[in-house]
């Protein structure tokens, strides 16, 4: 924890800061691995998909780790978006990376539909 707000924020809200920032990590990561890979990988629809959740992951984090009240609008945006960023990654079927992504994005809906719930 890097600034003193840390110790006001719950057990739960730090695991969906961890979980965020862990799935806009991979959802780059994964941009650049399609990008590579090309055919349906690159499709420009996937990309974008896999880039909108990396900002909104992003996004979800920076709002709890200012202590904004609207967090919870964010975070429930951010469960959307990484809901349909995991679809898009497991219809990709026998793709460890696809796995690995959609894995973090479903671990980050679950947690951001949490902090959602909680405004």
């Amino acid at each position: 924890m890097t600034h003193h707000e840390a110790t006001h924020r719950s057990a739960d809200m730090e695991e969906c800061i961890r979980n965020c920032t862990e799935c806009h990590a991979i959802c780059v990561e994964t941009i650049a691995y399609c990008a590579r890979v090309g055919g349906k990988h690159a499709e420009a629809q996937h990309l974008s998909l896999l880039a909108t959740c990396a900002d909104i992951c992003r996004t979800s984090a920076d709002a709890m780790l200012r202590g904004s009240r609207v967090h919870g609008y964010v975070c429930g945006a951010c469960a959307a978006v990484c809901s349909a960023c995991a679809d898009a990654c497991s219809a990709m079927r026998d793709d460890p990376e696809m796995a690995r992504c959609a894995e973090a994005c479903r671990r980050c809906a679950r947690s951001c539909e949490e902090m959602a719930r909680g405004m």
